[in-house]
This record gives C-alpha cells, structure tokens and sequence, in this order.
C-alpha cells in the first residue's frame, strides 16, 4: 500500500512475501559513466587515445556485466523459491513479516500474526503515516 506523510513524502506498508530481503537492490552503478564515444582516427595519437579508452571503459563494462548477472541469478533463485515459500507460509501459517519502505528501501519491519492480523497492522501503519507518525527507522545502518 503506498501512502504518504502530510510533508509529501511516499511510503510503502506491505507484507514481505519471503524471509529474507533482495540483496541485489543495494548494488548501486551510480556514478559510473563511460565516454560518449571511443576516439577513432588513422594515426597515432588515435590509437594510443583508442588503448587508453579501452584501459577505462572494459573494466568499467565488466562491473556492469558482472552486476546484471547477479540480480539476473539472484531474481531466478527467488522465483523458483517463491511457491515453495508461501506454500509453507499458508500450510504452517506462519507469521507474515510487515515491511515499511522508504520508496523502495526498506527502513521499518516488524512481525504481524496470520494473513489477517497482518492486514489489519498495514492498515495501521499507514494511518500512522498519513497522519505524519512514521515508524521508527530500524533497518538503515546509523553512522
């Protein structure tokens, strides 16, 4: 449920579906920008500025590669576990987890009973938001 403080910030109050949190999502790229485009030229200073773009943009391209790979096994791994996880959230009705993000960093989480008592807390928390009491923050690293 998205829902937003009276100052106009947006929050989402859900149910995890999993009992762990997408490591994935913290990997960031920001700040890495290749150059518009590789020099080209027939003569010298071409090649040696063709070398060093090279030297720049192939690890740069790598890191990349190698961030799109992990969510990409990460995203698989959670979608072939995601039936057999509520499966055994319904048949041993366990307790649902209650998420409150911060866009869609999550910084507010705390353990609701059933599929009913965890509806009824969404509700609650995101009263609470509206009215500008948002949850304390328990799940960001404090420095």
């Amino acid at each position: 449920m998205k829902v937003r403080t009276p100052g106009g910030t947006v929050y989402r109050v859900s149910r995890r579906w999993v009992p762990w949190q997408r490591k994935s999502r913290r990997l960031s790229l920001d700040g890495l920008e290749l150059p518009i485009s590789p020099p080209s030229g027939d003569d010298p200073i071409s090649a040696i500025l063709m070398i060093l773009w090279l030297v720049i943009a192939i690890p740069i391209i790598v890191v990349v590669v190698a961030v799109m790979l992990l969510t990409g096994i990460e995203l698989v791994l959670l979608l072939a576990v995601l039936p057999f996880a509520i499966g055994a959230r319904v048949a041993f009705g366990r307790h649902w987890t209650v998420e409150v993000r911060r866009g869609f960093t999550p910084i507010h989480e705390e353990r609701s009973g059933g599929w009913t008592a965890s509806g009824v807390r969404i509700q609650e928390l995101a009263r609470e938001i509206e009215s500008g009491s948002v949850p304390a923050d328990t799940l960001t690293k404090q420095s």
